[in-house]
């Protein structure tokens, strides 16, 4: 049984170079995009898009690579480079009719809303990242014996082949042991959502290696080019973060400023799914920064 976002309309819509995505649609008002993160599926969301619902039109899309949506091979560095997957969100709300709209994003999907924001200033309104900094300075704080939490994103990043083996080979193990390292409260993912994660990820392998080895790659180019260019956030900006300043040895608040002026940044005692965790205090951010 696939599992749903309670109340909401599941679809499948276009989105970039001939990717279909596949989403869930609820509510009405003004429109409010919101992205899940690794390893997961549209379903993170399902706390927190029912109470946005009764003020505005939520979309909950599986990204491209991900769950229920087209899983393009990676023929190139490209295809699944943030500005792909960005591109795919802006085409996906544009078949609904939402020319502008508010986006957010956790974890990946956070990474794909940051790129949405510098590519399609004129699309997004309001920009909300949850538990990530922008991919270029990633790399920049992940130094030590600190950064062995990573792992995954080096491993990811080899050269094709050996990743896709070893995860696919064991991949209930690898993708179980985030979803039970990164929680702080277990039981706020049922045993029934931890394993449709498992089988969407599972089913997903190949994908999800080229989205984290673009973060290596292409996706690094596109940032540091912007940061050269000096392009910016220009909309209103809310990161929510654990505080992984202090336990990496960095100023979390002090990396995300020079890219969006308009700042709002937060710590938060929820584990890496906060929206899970936290849906209460994740819904009370979406709607402070939809008020700025």
């Amino acid at each position: 049984m696939t599992l749903t976002i309670p109340g909401f309309d599941h679809v499948r819509l276009p989105g970039a170079d001939g990717v279909e995505l596949a989403a869930a649609i609820g509510g009405s008002g003004s429109p409010v995009v919101l992205l899940h993160g690794f390893p997961q599926t549209h379903l993170m969301w399902r706390h927190v898009a029912g109470r946005l619902a009764t003020e505005h039109t939520v979309v909950c899309p599986d990204l491209r690579g991900y769950g229920a949506s087209d899983k393009p091979a990676a023929t190139g560095p490209d295809v699944y480079a943030k500005r792909a997957m960005a591109a795919d969100i802006v085409a996906l709300a544009a078949a609904l009719g939402h020319e502008r709209f508010a986006l957010v994003g956790h974890d990946r999907g956070a990474l794909v809303a940051f790129r949405a924001g510098l590519d399609h200033p004129e699309a997004i309104t309001h920009l909300g990242v949850l538990d990530v900094v922008p991919t270029l300075d990633m790399w920049n704080v992940l130094h030590g014996v600190p950064a062995a939490v990573g792992y995954h994103l080096f491993l990811m990043a080899q050269p094709p082949g050996l990743p896709e083996t070893m995860i696919a080979n064991s991949a209930d193990a690898f993708f179980g042991s985030f979803l039970d390292a990164w929680a702080n409260d277990a039981t706020a993912m049922p045993d029934e959502v931890r394993a449709a994660y498992l089988r969407a990820s599972a089913a997903a392998v190949p994908s999800i290696v080229a989205d984290y080895r673009a973060s290596a790659g292409i996706d690094v180019a596109h940032d540091q080019a912007d940061l050269d260019a000096g392009s910016r956030l220009a909309m209103p900006v809310t990161v929510v973060q654990q505080d992984w300043g202090a336990r990496l040895g960095y100023d979390a608040a002090g990396v995300w400023r020079p890219w969006a002026p308009d700042l709002d940044h937060r710590l938060t005692r929820a584990g890496h799914f906060m929206a899970e965790e936290a849906p209460g205090e994740i819904v009370e951010v979406i709607r402070d920064l939809l008020a700025r």
